[in-house]
Order: structure tokens, then C-alpha cells, then sequence
């Protein structure tokens, strides 16, 4: 006898999503495992006079993700014990890094924005000492070093950059691998050293002097692997099929790429400049060896080439009050050009909504 299946719907339960729902006793364990750890981590504080942040880590954490661990060992066996002691650690570490970055921010606003004015972005530093009222004197001449610095770098790195991640994406060498060495390697140069091999190599040997072209040259270095790296991951991101598709409508390869690939990686490139740009403003080694400052403002990049991490280098070693509010203020404006450059990035990689057709009457 055959078994009849019926083709009625059936009715849905009376909770359509139960996975959201929650018994009244968790919540309160929750809680009670959440304040728990915090009040006797105040009361061990206030009974040993322990350090606020050494509290927070040697006390908070350990009860906390002891506490977090105990309920869900309970809950859900050692499997909630391990997943729970995860979730704790990592909350708290971004809670943390979070924090320190919104206190230098809020710190760099707060005692930057008081020497901020026309005058101090526009004027230069002849004349002006460690104790010159703010009034007088600014940052115009190491603003404009360090804007032509940085451009010089970006110009001779755009090229360089592009095409180590060209090559690396688009060819089938056998040197690639050693070449994808070499910049991972690069990545992590420290600064002073870049600086140390230009001094070196140009200035000790008297090739050149001081000059904000040697600068330049200390920078690239700095800027090259970042470019590189992630120019070849916005290109590797692109599908196989678009280039495949132009070569099959018999486009040459060089086509393909220029007019395909290239263009369906333009905000992943993009990115890789504006990240270069962003990681070597505020290089303060290198140009401390190789470029070294003037009180004037100077467009000769053959000659020493104020910029504004000496700036902030030398007024800041001063230790007047007047100083160190010229050194915050530079910081400031260090800090304004990165988020320009940011949001040069998010407008330029947006992607455009298309405009809708009018129909015709």
C-alpha cells in the first residue's frame, strides 16, 4: 500500500527564530559573570593600591576569563571553557588597542589645537626660538618640505611598485619568487636603517650633502613594499575570467591588461598609494640622517630640506612649554593630512551608482 504524502504547508512554531532566544537564568549568569570579576578586581585594587593599568591585566583578566570559562564549561562543556576564554581575550586586547589609539588621538587634538592658526601653517621659522611667543613663526616651510619630500618618493615609487606587482601577477619567471622575498623583506626595514644606508652611501661619501632629495631616496625604501605588496593582492583579487574573456575576443595581452585588469583593480591600487604615502609622512630617522632642516622656506631639493617630523624632532627636544605646543601642533597637522589622504582614497574608490535612463516620450 502506497504512502500518502501530504502536500499541505506546515505551520510554523510559534517562535520564528529560536536561536535568538534565551532563558532568564543565563542573562543573569551572564551578568553575574561579567560584573562579578570587575568588583573584586576594584576591591583588590583598592586594598593593595595597585596601578590602575597594571589591574586591569594582572587582575581583571585572569578573574574575568576564569569566570567566562566557569559558565561556559557549564553551558556547553570544555568546548564553551576554550571558546569562552577566546571571546574574553580578544574583546578585551581590541577594548584596549582601541582605547590607547581614541587617548592619542584625543590627546594630539586636544593640545595641538592650541597653537593651530593661520600664521602657524602658513609662516616659516626664521628668527623664531624655543621660547617665541606662538604668535609669531609656524610650520609653512616644513609643511612645504615635507609635501615635496613625499611627492618626490611617490613619483619614483608609483612606477616601481606597480611594476614589481605586474610582474609577480602577470608573468611566469622563475625570479618572481626570489623577487616576493625581497620585498617581504623590505617590509621589515627598520627606518633608521634606510636612513643609515643613505647617509652612508651619499652623504658620508660625498656624493651629495644634506638634501631633500636624499631624503627622498631614504624613503623609498620605506614606501616600496607597501605599494608593491598590496597592488599585487588588488590585481590577484581581480577574476581570471575578465582577462580570459578579452584575450578570447582576441584583444593582446598588454590590452587586456590595461584596459580589464588594471581598471577592475583601481581601488585596491589606489589604496596601496595612499597606504604608502601614509607610512612614511611621519618618518622621522631618515630625514633626521639625510635631510636635515632649515629655518627658511626652500623649494631646492639639492639642499637641506625642512620637513615636519624634524620639526616636531627639534622643537620637542627643547622642553619649553612654547616648544613643546609647536611640536603638538605639527603633529596635528600630520595627523590632518592623513585623514585627507584617507578620504582622497574613499572618494576615489567609490564606486558610481549608475545614472538612470530617461525614458523618451
Amino acid at each position: 500500500m502506497e504512502k500518502v504524502i501530504s502536500l499541505s504547508p506546515v505551520a510554523r512554531p510559534a517562535k520564528a527564530e529560536p536561536w535568538k532566544t534565551s532563558s532568564q537564568s543565563r542573562i543573569w549568569q551572564v551578568i553575574f559573570a561579567s560584573v562579578t570579576p570587575a568588583l573584586l578586581t576594584l576591591g583588590i585594587t583598592l586594598a593593595f593600591q595597585i596601578e590602575p593599568p597594571v589591574a586591569l591585566l594582572v587582575v581583571f583578566l585572569p578573574i574575568q576569563i576564569i569566570s567566562a570559562g566557569a559558565l561556559g564549561l557549564k553551558e556547553f562543556g570544555k568546548r564553551g571553557f576554550a571558546d569562552a576564554a577566546l571571546i574574553v581575550a580578544v574583546v578585551f586586547f581590541a577594548t584596549l588597542v582601541l582605547v590607547l589609539l581614541l587617548s592619542v588621538l584625543w590627546s594630539v587634538i586636544s593640545f595641538g589645537s592650541k597653537a593651530l592658526s593661520l600664521s602657524f601653517i602658513s609662516q616659516n621659522n626664521v628668527y623664531i626660538s624655543a621660547t617665541t611667543s606662538l604668535e609669531y613663526g609656524g610650520i609653512g616651510h616644513a609643511l612645504l618640505g615635507t609635501l615635496l619630500i613625499v611627492s618626490l618618493t611617490t613619483v619614483a615609487t608609483i612606477p616601481l611598485g606597480l611594476g614589481i606587482a605586474v610582474f609577480l601577477t602577470e608573468t611566469r619567471s622563475k625570479a618572481r619568487n626570489a623577487i616576493r622575498v625581497l620585498i617581504q623583506a623590505m617590509s621589515g626595514l627598520p627606518s633608521v636603517v634606510a636612513g643609515l644606508f643613505i647617509y652612508s652611501a651619499l652623504i658620508v661619501s660625498g656624493v651629495t650633502g644634506y638634501s631633500g632629495l636624499a631624503g627622498s631616496l631614504a624613503l623609498l625604501p620605506l614606501m616600496l613594499p607597501t605599494v608593491a605588496r598590496i597592488a599585487e593582492e588588488a590585481l590577484r583579487l581581480v577574476p581570471a575570467e575578465l582577462r580570459n574573456g578579452a584575450l578570447a575576443l582576441g584583444a593582446p595581452a598588454y590590452r587586456a591588461f590595461f584596459q580589464v585588469t588594471l581598471p577592475a583593480a583601481k581601488s585596491g591600487i589606489i589604496t596601496a598609494l595612499i597606504l604608502g604615502i601614509a607610512r612614511i609622512i611621519g618618518e622621522t630617522a631618515p630625514l633626521i640622517l639625510t635631510a636635515s632642516t632649515t629655518n627658511g622656506t626652500t623649494l631646492n631639493m639639492f639642499g637641506a630640506m625642512p620637513s615636519l617630523p624634524y620639526y616636531i624632532y627639534e622643537f620637542l627636544g627643547n622642553g619649553f612649554d612654547t616648544s613643546t605646543q609647536r611640536a603638538w601642533g605639527a603633529a596635528l597637522v600630520i595627523l590632518i593630512l592623513v585623514g585627507i589622504l584617507f578620504t582622497i582614497a574613499r572618494v576615489l574608490t567609490r564606486k558610481k551608482k549608475p545614472k538612470a535612463k530617461k525614458r523618451k516620450k
